[in-house]
């Protein structure tokens, strides 16, 4: 099996970068990982990709040097190992409330003795067939990279217990489902969100794990860096793809081109309806 690069990294102390990609063209994750992220976030918890196209992402990914990261949605213990064994190199699971939730996710994720997670080995984690199974069982339990996030008061009420359950790797905040929770939608300069991240660090400091969120600047990547953080996940493939197409629209309306662009006129549409 591909061992984590993300995980390589981390024991070596050394930060890591992965990105978002929303589009389902294999030649996304084919480029993304040729250029030498250290992960890719294939996200299934809010996005329609079936099982099938998520493992046609991952073998395009394999070509490179990327990890999978891959989300499933809170409490998809069955589809997470499924996404493991199509080659995801880490989970990274939604919502985690308590040290029980932590618990079942390394319960479905690791193989016994850590854990209960089903055997197969016909699939691109062995990869199929190839790898005698006593050291494929030891080295997934080894290498397959385990984070929580945390992304409600209740959850960072919770950083510490859910750090301390073995298995789990990385906690990462969710400032966007926190903030929503929490009452202050999007207010990431709020003193909740700004005390959370120091919470999560301490959590993280307190039991030798790593710890990491979405980062927007490389000023913010810093400021987290100077907290312990080590995981920081910027960048999607839809978000850039547009602030492209905008950038063309804002050099080229002043030779007089016109633009119908609806996703502002139904923005402005709701502003109003507010």
């Amino acid at each position: 099996m591909r061992l984590s690069r993300v995980k390589a990294k981390l024991n070596r102390g050394e930060p890591v970068l992965i990105t978002c990609c929303h589009f389902t063209d294999p030649s996304v994750y084919e480029l993304v990982s040729l250029m030498g992220f250290d992960g890719i976030w294939l996200d299934v918890e809010h996005h329609s990709t079936s099982g099938e196209t998520a493992a046609s992402l991952m073998r395009a990914a394999r070509v490179g040097t990327s990890d999978i990261i891959a989300r499933p949605a809170k409490g998809e213990f069955m589809r997470m190992g499924r996404l493991l064994e199509a080659g995801a190199q880490g989970i990274m699971y939604p919502r985690c409330e308590s040290a029980e939730e932590a618990l079942e996710l390394v319960r479905w994720a690791k193989f016994a003795p850590e854990g209960e997670r089903g055997v197969d080995g016909a699939n691109g984690d062995n990869p199929y067939c190839c790898m005698p199974m006593p050291e494929y069982l030891k080295t997934a339990n080894d290498h397959t990279l385990l984070i929580a996030q945390l992304e409600s008061p209740n959850a960072l009420e919770q950083a510490e217990a859910i750090a301390n359950v073995p298995g789990i790797d990385v906690l990462m905040l969710g400032p966007g489902d926190l903030s929503v929770i929490a009452g202050i939608p999007y207010q990431f300069d709020h003193p909740l969100i700004t005390d959370a991240y120091r919470r999560v660090s301490e959590a993280a400091k307190n039991t030798g794990k790593w710890w990491g969120t979405v980062s927007s600047t490389p000023k913010h990547t810093q400021m987290l860096f100077d907290m312990g953080a080590k995981f920081i996940c910027h960048g999607c493939d839809l978000i850039m793809v547009k602030q492209g197409m905008e950038r063309i629209q804002e050099r080229y309306a002043s030779l007089g081109f016109t633009f119908d662009n609806r996703l502002i006129a139904e923005a402005e549409e709701l502003k109003s309806q507010s």
